[in-house]
C-alpha cells in the first residue's frame, strides 16, 4: 500500500508543468514586443562627475534599460569648460607658492632679486599657521568650484532631450521616459508611442 500511494501523487505532479508550460509562453510573446521598444537606441548621460551626480545617473540608467529593454545607456563625465579646467590646474600651483614663500621667504625674495621682502610677507608670516591653512582650504574649495560643469544632459540617439544647464534643474524619472518615448517614436525605431 505505500508503494500505490507516490505514484499518483508523482502522477499528479507530472500534470501540473503543462499548465505552467503554457502560462510562461505568454510571457515571451508580450517579450518581444516590449524589447523593440529601446533596440539599436541609445541613450547617453553626461553629467558632472565631481558633483557628486553619479547616483542620479545610475538611477535614471536602471530605470531607462528596465521601461525601453535593449537600449544603450552610456554613462560619461561632462567637463567643465576648457579655462575653468586650465585655472583649476594652476590652483595647486598657488597653494604650493604660497606656502614655500610663507615657510621659505628669507631665502627665496633674494633669489627673485629682492633684498628684503615686500611687507605683505611679514603680515602672511606673522600668522604661518592661519595662512597655510587658508591657503589650503580657500585653493580646495575654489579646485572643486572649477572641476564642476554642473551638468545633467541627456542625449537619445545623439539627440539633446533634456539639459540641466538649461533647465536648472534634474529631470524626474517619469519626465525622463516619456522624452526617450517620445524620442524613440518620432525617430521611427519604435512603432510604438508610450
Amino acid at each position: 500500500m505505500p508503494t500505490c500511494t507516490p505514484t499518483p501523487h508523482h502522477h499528479h505532479h507530472h500534470k501540473q508543468p503543462p499548465m505552467v508550460a503554457h502560462e510562461s509562453v505568454e510571457t515571451p510573446s508580450q517579450k518581444p514586443v516590449v524589447g523593440g521598444i529601446g533596440l539599436g537606441s541609445t541613450v547617453k548621460i553626461d553629467f558632472c562627475s565631481s558633483c557628486s551626480y553619479r547616483g542620479n545617473a545610475v538611477t535614471m540608467k536602471k530605470m531607462l534599460e528596465m521601461q525601453f529593454p535593449g537600449i544603450d545607456v552610456v554613462l560619461a563625465n561632462y567637463p567643465p569648460s576648457l579655462p575653468k579646467r586650465v585655472v583649476a590646474k594652476l590652483v595647486p600651483v598657488f597653494q604650493i607658492g604660497v606656502m614655500g614663500i610663507v615657510l621659505g621667504g628669507e631665502q627665496i625674495f633674494p633669489i627673485l632679486g629682492l633684498m628684503t621682502p615686500p611687507p605683505w610677507y611679514y603680515s602672511l608670516r606673522a600668522n604661518k599657521f592661519g595662512t597655510i591653512a587658508s591657503t589650503w582650504l580657500l585653493g580646495n574649495a575654489l579646485q572643486s568650484f572649477l572641476q564642476s560643469s554642473g551638468a545633467f544632459e541627456v542625449y537619445c540617439n545623439d539627440e539633446l532631450i533634456f539639459s540641466k544647464l538649461r533647465e536648472g534643474r534634474f529631470p524626474g524619472e517619469i519626465e525622463l521616459k516619456d522624452l526617450v518615448g517620445r524620442r524613440l517614436a518620432n525617430s521611427g525605431i519604435s512603432d510604438m508611442s508610450s
